[in-house]
């Protein structure tokens, strides 16, 4: 059997191409890409989901493999898979900036720990809604959805001197705002609780000056934090599937649709 050079190109880049496009998914997408994966595994990764898409991808183009063009497609196909998976980031953000606010109002933010993650200095509570969001997400073939949405990719953006235009960029800035209401949105609850028994205290402190609040009012603050952690944990399974549906329809919408 006789392979000729021009075979053994058309076969590289049919396999290249894609896996530059997956393998900057997986690098930067949450879950797979943090600091708890080795880069190896998620290098073997990226080539084990590459060689199982590879027959059912559309036909590769073939470029010079030393000619700029080449070096611009491998560019598109990394900035591609970085903003799909670099989007889904700010789901998981959110549930951890909801429960710093609640933490931070409740008096619970002085316990911190490193997250394992990122690498950096989050509060406890963070962290426990951190990984009850990576637990439901995988309980609920999260990951295999976004899998989906990068198959169906290399049909929307198929490989080519082509890729997301400026808008999409806009709009990846513009969902921070997003994030941060969700975040909102998932803390106001308690705020709100907190808040009205702060000013129970305040009213307190004025009519009875000489009671401490201070050593009144901080543990009993904290402890209805704890409460109301306790209170809305049922209810964060709801706000969960709600913004879990609302993210992985807008990195599906980021993906131009399909023709015919």
């Amino acid at each position: 059997m006789f392979v000729s050079l021009a075979d053994l190109e058309y076969w590289v880049a049919g396999v290249l191409f894609p896996l530059f496009r997956i393998g900057s998914f997986f690098m930067s997408m949450p879950i797979i890409g943090t600091q708890m994966v080795p880069v190896r595994v998620r290098l073997g990764l990226a080539l084990a989901v590459t060689f199982l898409l590879v027959p059912i991808l559309p036909e590769m183009p073939s470029y010079d493999p030393l000619s700029l063009e080449t070096w611009v497609v491998i560019l598109h196909q990394i900035l591609i898979g970085t903003i799909m998976g670099f989007a889904l980031q700010f789901l998981f953000q959110s549930f951890i900036a909801g429960a710093q606010m609640i933490a931070m109002q409740s008096g619970l933010g002085f316990a911190s720990m490193t997250d394992p993650s990122t690498g950096v200095q989050i509060v406890v509570v963070a962290q426990i809604y951190s990984m009850m969001a990576i637990l439901l997400f995988l309980a609920m073939n999260g990951h295999l959805v976004m899998m989906e949405i990068m198959a169906q990719s290399f049909y929307a953006l198929p490989v080519g001197m082509g890729g997301f235009d400026g808008e999409v960029f806009m709009r990846v800035v513009l969902s921070l705002s997003w994030m941060f209401a969700a975040a909102l949105l998932m803390a106001l609850p308690a705020i709100t609780a907190l808040l009205i028994i702060n000013l129970a205290f305040g009213v307190m402190t004025k009519a009875a000056p000489q009671l401490n609040v201070f050593a009144i009012g901080f543990p009993f603050t904290m402890l209805m934090g704890l409460i109301m952690h306790w209170i809305y944990l049922p209810i964060f399974y709801d706000h969960y599937i709600r913004t879990t549906h609302y993210m992985l329809d807008f990195v599906h919408s980021l993906l131009p649709p399909l023709s015919g």
